[in-house]
């Protein structure tokens, strides 16, 4: 749009695209000044398993995207669940926002009930509580809770504080054990609770930017309970 000459700023127009901007200026598209950025929402979203979570997949795959609800507006995911992970996912509309959320300095627990094959103790999860390198990537220390034996397979509950690619699937296997379901029940203060498979829910706005300290706002000590949206 830049290079077909059809974007301004201040009335001149704009050749290269190096050019930072402040909420001062006045910006236009084709003579029409730019719509007012909208507030910062998210949701949370029920990710089932089998869907990816790009906009959109070269092997062909159904995405997030696919599945939700029309009513919502343009979002992007925080962070990404991988195709055969499932449980929670924040879905934002505010590129800034998401940016905030993933970086590690969030510093932010996520939790995961985790089904894995075998029969593990607490010592066998030793080496990842401590953190551990895999194929040369380093994982920081997981907090590790073994829930229940359930025949064959064992429950447990991981919590990290990042994502790299398939760091829980790869860090089980790196103890020889394969995990063979994988939920994410919570992101930082956000919660699945009891919401269903496919299902959305805004967080109220205020809940958003109290959690977030937008605007100076001091986070509550109470769970979020967010607008309900089915679909």
């Amino acid at each position: 749009m830049i290079e077909a000459g059809r974007v301004s700023v201040n009335g001149k127009k704009l050749s290269s695209p190096a050019l930072n901007v402040t909420p001062k200026d006045r910006i236009t598209v084709d003579g029409k000044p730019i719509a007012e950025a909208e507030p910062e929402r998210m949701w949370l979203y029920h990710k089932p398993a089998g869907l990816v979570t790009t906009n959109s997949d070269e092997k062909g795959r159904a995405t997030i995207f696919d599945q939700l609800p029309d009513n919502l507006p343009r979002v992007m995911t925080v962070g990404r669940l991988d195709l055969n992970s499932e449980g929670l996912l924040l879905l934002t509309n505010d590129g800034g926002l998401k940016r905030k959320l993933e970086l590690p300095s969030t510093g932010w627990l996520r939790k995961y009930r985790v089904r894995i094959n075998g029969r593990p103790t607490d010592d066998t999860f030793a080496p990842l509580r401590k953190g551990i390198v895999v194929e040369g990537e380093r994982f920081q220390p997981m907090e590790i809770t073994i829930d229940r034996q359930q025949g064959a397979n064992a429950w447990a509950t991981i919590g990290l504080r990042e994502g790299k690619n398939r760091e829980i699937r790869r860090a089980v296997e790196a103890v020889g054990l394969t995990v063979n379901r994988l939920i994410r029940v919570s992101y930082g203060p956000f919660q699945l609770g009891d919401l269903k498979v496919g299902q959305v829910e805004e967080i109220r706005r205020r809940v958003v930017r109290d959690q977030l300290g937008l605007e100076g706002a001091v986070p509550p000590q109470t769970r979020p309970k967010p607008n309900r949206r089915r679909r």
